[in-house]
């Protein structure tokens, strides 16, 4: 099954810490991160009850770990966009519509939750590849921290075991590289680029690739780079290939016709 970890982003109630192990463990989830938490003491441990082993096998690291060694990152919103020409939170998905997302995929996946009174800024929901909203009232929509995580881990028990791996972290951040670097060579409009980039990754983090699939779009991109300027493949061989440097999202262009 997909290796999916809870993720806590500067909690500032310990209680809402030990609830939220508490109901982890009732749907049999135990892999807790904490990301600039409060400080964890007796009253975390007296609302986690008997989940102390998921309490105390807490981990505490930054966002930037989290993000490095997950293989797809899901954030959760009580906020999202209106419209679609907003993308920073478009397109959202319930808990059960990111079961079906996630059912096949063997990998670790983080889901983010916020901070108590603003939940996760602008800046974590944009490096996330997809997002998730629990569908409430729209007179009182935002859950205790607690309950959000009971509902979504609700949703997530007992998947399947995963069938396949997606690509890399590192290697899906290469691809974003590649896009955006191929974003100037048709000289998209810089006043677009940010919200461009958004919605690729949106995309890219809903279409959930395997390795081979995002070297097959590096391909398609080297490719229109070579009709646009055929020195372009030795400049990339040169960046790419330095000693200690090398890309792996890099090709010989002798394996383009394999896309």
């Amino acid at each position: 099954m997909p290796d999916i970890q809870i993720v806590l982003v500067a909690p500032i109630y310990e209680g809402n810490v030990g609830f939220c192990a508490r109901v982890m463990k009732n749907f049999d989830f135990s892999r807790l991160v904490l990301i600039d938490p409060c400080e964890i003491g007796e009253e975390a441990s007296l609302r986690a009850a008997h989940a102390q082993d998921v309490l105390k096998g807490a981990v505490t690291c930054t966002l930037d770990d989290v993000f490095s060694q997950s293989c797809l990152t899901i954030a959760t919103t009580g906020e999202v966009s209106k419209s679609i020409c907003r993308s920073m939170r478009m397109p959202y998905f319930t808990p059960g519509e990111i079961r079906e997302h996630i059912k096949d995929i063997d990998g670790t996946i983080s889901i983010l939750f916020g901070r108590e009174n603003w939940g996760l800024n602008n800046d974590e929901v944009k490096r996330s590849d997809m997002i998730c909203t629990i569908p409430t009232s729209r007179e009182y929509p935002i859950l205790n921290l607690s309950h959000a995580v009971g509902v979504v881990c609700y949703e997530l028990a007992h998947i399947p075991r995963g069938e396949y791996l997606l690509a890399s972290r590192e290697e899906m951040e290469y691809l974003y590289r590649h896009i955006d670097r191929f974003l100037d060579e048709i000289d998209h409009p810089p006043f677009k680029r940010e919200n461009t980039m958004l919605m690729m990754r949106r995309i890219f983090g809903r279409a959930q690739l395997t390795a081979r699939e995002a070297s097959t779009v590096h391909g398609l991109l080297r490719r229109a780079e070579f009709h646009i300027d055929p020195t372009i493949h030795e400049l990339e061989r040169e960046r790419h290939t330095k000693p200690g440097k090398v890309d792996p999202s890099f090709r010989d262009e002798s394996s383009w016709e394999e896309d």
